[in-house]
């Protein structure tokens, strides 16, 4: 049975339920949480260092790939070259622009993401946060002009009620899957957008986020709020490490505190924040 979300999202495993889990939270990617919100991150430091320095190989690779092609190209003039042999090069060219195209936006994530890029869900307004690299999300489609600018972000606040989990696959040999929310219309099933929740991980432990998350929005008692890496005493130290300097405008920060939607109302009025 296909996704009720559309467009649906390529590697689609499964559509996920909100609602109370009583599985608790076997996973460390909870940096913080107190009785307002809680902050989860998406990616690992080792793995960011590790994958960046394989794109980096990556990049000098392909850009050499699609320089001496090109070179080629150049030389069609040349009676050693036979037609045969152009066309293999004019193919080997567009592969390479296409790798290209595929490898810049996962290098510049790598590069460019810092501190976990964590995501921000408050269960009394109801309001998720994220502040993240502008190529985090799932566009394959870009326009030229994105490439010039590898540090552009996507700092918005999104509805809870308008966030619905889908579980997707990568295809590969060792069956790792992936949690994202699908943004859609108010009240529909049209997707609008796409975040990532919980990047792959294998078989069952990709829900556990997501499970999480969903009892803590309800005050369920399986999400702790002292499971994280930092407890719930200990904001101060949570925002040093995983906040600041990155760029949160000073209204969302104020705003991840908010016990009500006038509370919000105020702070948005007051940092002059219109919808």
């Amino acid at each position: 049975m296909p996704s009720k979300y559309r467009p649906q999202i390529f590697g689609w495993f499964g559509d996920l339920d909100k609602g109370p889990y009583s599985v608790p939270l076997h996973d460390d990617r909870l940096s913080y949480a107190n009785n307002t919100y809680c902050a989860f991150i998406r990616q690992d430091h080792n793995d960011q260092i590790f994958y960046a320095c394989l794109y980096i190989i990556g990049f000098i690779f392909g850009t050499g790939s699609t320089l001496s092609f090109l070179w080629l190209i150049t030389e069609y003039d040349n009676p050693t070259i036979k037609p045969f042999t152009l066309m293999i090069i004019i193919v080997g060219f567009i592969a390479s622009c296409l790798g290209m195209y595929v490898l810049i936006p996962e290098l510049y994530l790598n590069l460019f993401s810092r501190r976990g890029s964590p995501i921000i869900f408050n269960r009394k307004t109801g309001k998720v946060y994220v502040n993240e690299s502008y190529f985090f999300n799932f566009k394959f489609l870009r326009h030229p002009s994105v490439f010039l600018q590898p540090k552009k972000r996507r700092i918005k606040e999104y509805d809870w009620d308008d966030l619905h989990g889908v579980i997707i696959h990568n295809m590969s040999r060792n069956a790792l899957s992936s949690t994202v929310l699908m943004v859609c219309q108010p009240g529909t099933h049209q997707v609008i957008d796409h975040i990532m929740l919980d990047p792959a991980r294998a078989g069952a432990g990709s829900t556990f986020v997501w499970g999480w998350i969903n009892s803590f929005m309800v005050h369920y008692k399986s999400a702790n709020i002292d499971d994280g890496e930092y407890k719930s005493d200990q904001e101060a130290e949570f925002k040093a490490h995983r906040i600041e300097g990155e760029g949160w405008p000073e209204w969302m920060v104020e705003a991840f505190n908010a016990t009500s939607q006038e509370e919000l109302a105020e702070i948005k009025q007051r940092y002059h924040i219109t919808e």
